[in-house]
């Protein structure tokens, strides 16, 4: 399992979060949950990329999505062990590889086989997902389980390509989400259009959309520079389509 040096590169974004922690399953999660009326019975799963529930810019995104009628979950898939945020710092010392070995998808799924059941239990009913980077990969596992209604990705890591693509056509019921963008190693350009040519063309009854954002580069729409405007439009234009696309399939 490898990532790449876009995973561990970007900003801090500023902002005051306006959500809560708590214990969903026993797992800690950022709560974001709308000022408005909201379905009840529907909940985004928010997975994160390695710096964790902590890192501001996961949680000011899920306040947006908030703000935008979804209750947002991110659960700490991280187990309490995310990047340091100063690993996204010039000059790092940080063992990228080191962590990384730590964290296996062996050590996500027993989080989410917490958090599902116990939103289920809660009286929730259609789950959405995010996946981040790093989170892609769960998403994309328990979408193969049809544990939820509708899945979105961005600039996704660690997926198989094209195993898990046809994976998803042939076992998946969620609508497929997918951000990319010019420059991104985890899921180069020659990924993307092979995901268009196992998903698209209506070959995946359910649903399935690709945005690509020239000039932005992976975790651009969780991590990017806000000062770069090519970068600062995709973020934006990331979150648009995600909202849109729930909106009709959640």
């Amino acid at each position: 399992m490898s990532l790449c040096e876009h995973c561990v590169s970007g900003v801090r974004h500023e902002g005051t979060p306006e959500g809560k922690f708590e214990q969903i399953g026993g797992v800690e999660c950022y709560v974001a949950t709308p000022t408005a009326d909201y379905p009840s019975n529907k909940v985004l799963l928010y997975l994160m990329d390695i710096f964790g529930i902590h890192l501001p810019n996961h949680q000011l995104l899920a306040d947006d999505y908030a703000r935008n009628g979804f209750k947002v979950v991110i659960p700490d898939i991280l187990n309490g062990d995310p990047a340091p945020v100063d690993a996204l710092d010039a000059g790092s010392k940080w063992d990228f590889m080191a962590w990384l070995g730590r964290h296996g998808m062996d050590t996500v799924h027993p989080v989410l086989d917490k958090v599902l059941p116990a939103l289920k239990a809660s009286g929730v009913e259609k789950i959405g997902v995010l996946g981040f980077c790093y989170g892609a990969r769960p998403a994309f596992d328990i979408a193969f389980e049809n544990k939820v209604s509708v899945v979105v990705v961005s600039h996704p890591s660690l997926l198989q390509v094209p195993e898990d693509l046809e994976k998803y056509k042939a076992a998946s019921k969620a609508p497929l989400l997918i951000n990319t963008c010019e420059i991104d190693q985890m899921f180069p350009q020659e990924a993307q259009a092979k995901a268009d040519e196992i998903l698209g063309g209506g070959g995946f009854a359910p649903g399935y959309q690709r945005t690509y954002w020239e000039g932005c580069v992976h975790g651009f729409s969780v991590r990017g520079d806000l000062s770069n405007p090519k970068i600062k439009a995709g973020k934006e234009g990331v979150f648009k389509a995600s909202v849109e696309f729930l909106i009709k399939h959640l």
